[in-house]
């Protein structure tokens, strides 16, 4: 889905509909990691607040941003893969 979003609005940033600001997805991206970043970036924070609030019940207090670290790990990738 992230993959299908980041080529569209890729597609339409070529097509000069869009500004060229951050809040371009990355292929692998979790939209967890995407609203952190979207926030870091100061895009909008309301899908982090509303993305960690859904996690709140189940005990995960900074999801967004710990989805954002993981994926800067590299822990979605294979063993082989990962960096030192």
């Amino acid at each position: 889905m992230n993959a299908l979003a980041g080529l569209l609005l890729g597609l339409a940033g070529l097509l000069y509909l869009l500004p060229r600001t951050a809040g371009y997805w990355w292929a692998d991206e979790t939209i967890s990691a995407h609203c952190w970043r979207w926030e870091l970036s100061g895009v909008r924070r309301w899908p982090r607040v509303l993305v960690d609030g859904l996690a709140l019940p189940f005990g995960d207090k900074a999801h967004c941003r710990a989805s954002y670290d993981s994926e800067r790990m590299g822990r979605q990738l294979p063993p082989e893969l990962r960096p030192d």
